[in-house]
Parts: structure tokens; sequence; C-alpha cells
């Protein structure tokens, strides 16, 4: 599969409506890599990556935080993940070893891995205050969950579209999202075709199979990041562009980089260790002996010894 992670923007020329798409294989899988998590676990971990990646390209600053949080009383605990304006994504599952039985249809069970919980969502666009929304979750299946956050908590009427592919060694062989949301003037039409594409619309992670065939066939012409998403939106529309009105086909306004990337750091962790108090930092240096932190997202393991800790409740003080 082509690896790409990759988004862009599209408005219709009616200004009906507008369409954000990411394809986000690669960054999928890099998150599977980090926690290893069972085929349920990487597909849920997967859609909430791709869902936070699709939220961060709709930031218009770089500097923009957005953090996406599922929880539920199912076997998955929490799901997190946290997008950027500049396109970097990271995030983690807290129980990756999710033991489900498929479902009668033999997909994935993502809804009762969550279960019963809420979905908050916290922007922060570098104010006092960060915002921050939350409803309770609606099945669990990631997509419907968005969909109805953007609805209830942000007035957004919006449709949420998130899928996956897992191959047979566990590992994400393809990812991809796309969000339409309704403009204020949107036309009758828009709203027409817009519903009929979204009841018949196929996976759109089996999308990327289609468009790895034309880049085969077409490489010379085909074979940029920016053609390719272009395909995918295109396949997503193809059936509707001959009986759609002109004006209703969207139009590409931006492309946008994606990737995973790790924020975390040794100073950055010294602050989590001063946040503990005086008592329980000093507690792990003369009891413990020092300390070990384990990143939430990356994985990566910070030691630090007993000189180091009390070290550095010398300076907290």
């Amino acid at each position: 599969m082509v690896q790409i992670n990759k988004a862009l923007t599209a408005m219709d020329k009616s200004g009906s409506y507008r369409v954000y798409l990411a394809v986000t294989t690669p960054l999928a899988e890099e998150g599977r890599k980090f926690h290893d998590p069972t085929p349920t676990g990487t597909a849920a971990l997967s859609r909430v990556l791709t869902g936070a990646a699709l939220m961060g390209i709709m930031s218009k600053n770089d500097r923009d935080k957005i953090t996406v949080q599922f929880k539920g009383d199912g076997p998955a605990r929490e799901i997190l993940a946290t997008s950027y304006g500049t396109g970097k994504v990271k995030g983690y599952i807290s129980n990756p070893d999710i033991d489900l039985p498929l479902k009668a249809d033999g997909t994935l069970p993502v809804g009762d891995a969550l279960g019963i919980g809420t979905i908050t969502v916290i922007r922060d666009f570098g104010l006092k205050e960060p915002y921050m929304g939350r409803i309770d979750l609606v099945s669990g299946e990631i997509a419907d969950d968005m969909t109805a956050y953007f609805f209830i908590s942000e007035q957004m009427p919006s449709s949420v579209i998130l899928g996956e592919k897992i191959a047979e060694d566990g590992s994400v062989a393809a990812a991809a999202g796309m969000v339409i949301q309704m403009l204020p003037d949107a036309k009758p039409g828009s709203i027409d075709a817009l519903e009929a594409l979204l009841k018949d619309s196929p996976n759109i992670a089996l999308l990327l199979e289609d468009c790895e065939k034309d880049v085969l066939e077409n490489a010379g012409t085909l074979f940029t990041p920016e053609a390719y998403v272009q395909r995918v939106l295109h396949l997503m529309f193809e059936r509707y562009f001959e009986t759609m009105d002109p004006d209703y086909a969207p139009e590409f306004l931006e492309f946008r980089d994606l990737g995973w990337e790790c924020d975390c750091s040794r100073p950055r962790l010294e602050q989590v260790l001063l946040s503990l108090g005086e008592d329980d930092l000093r507690e792990l240096a003369e009891e413990d002996g020092g300390a070990e932190l384990v990143c939430q997202f990356c994985r990566s393991k910070y030691q630090f010894s007993k000189e180091e800790l009390l070290q550095l409740l010398q300076e907290g003080r």
C-alpha cells in the first residue's frame, strides 16, 4: 500500500459544504508500533488518531492544539490523541490487549471495546483557558461519536467517516478519514446529494486500494501525495459527479502534511516530577532510590537517579 500521510481541504462552488480528507496509513501504523495492540485496539487507535488529525487540519494556526479523549467502561478504558495545527499527531490506548470476539458481521468490536462513556475535546488556542466540550458516547464507534460531538457540542452539522484495514499480521494496511461539514447557506440540492453519498459510501480505507491501482497504472502522472488524496476524494464522490450539479462538486483548496510526532523530553518529565509535590518527590528519592517515567505516547523511558531527584527537589524550592 502506498505510504502517504496527507490531507486536503475542499469546498464546493456553491459554498454549501466543506470537506476535510486525510490519508493516515503511516500515522496509524506508527501508533500501532509504539503500543502493539490487538487488531481491535489497532482499529480503535487508528480511528482516534485519524479523527484527531482531521480536527487538527481544521485549525487556523500552527500553534493550535487539539486533544480528543474517548473514555469508557469497556476494556479499552481510554483512547487519547493530540494533534496540532502543524499536522503532527500523537496518541495512546490505555489497554492495548483488548480480547473481544468479532461482531456478527465479522467486523472488529470497537464500540464494545469502549463501552459506555464520554468523548472530550480540548481546544487550546494559546489563550488563558482552553475550550473544552464533552458529550456521552453514542456508540463507541468513534466516527458516530465524533459526528454527534460536532453537532451537540459545537453546533456544526457534520458527518465523520473513518476507516482502516488491518493486515493479517496485525499491521495497519490502510487508514483514512473524512469530515463533511455543512455551511450556513447550504443549498438543498447539495444536502440531498451528500445524504445519498453518506448512506451508500464504502469503507474509505478500502478506496486506497483502488487508488493504488491507479498509481500503478499511471505512475508518471498520479504518483504524488496531492494527486493521491485528490483521487481518494474523487472515488468517494464519483458516483455522483455525473448526476450532481457541478456547483456541488468539491474543489480542492489546500493540502496539508500529516505525521506522528511525540514532543516528550527530559525537561518536560522533570516538570511532571516537580508537580508531585515535595513529600512524594522526597519519597521517590530516599525510599525508592530513583524513578523511571514512561511516556504514554511513544513509550520512551526516562531514568532519574536518587541524586537527580534530590537536585530537582532543591531546585523546586
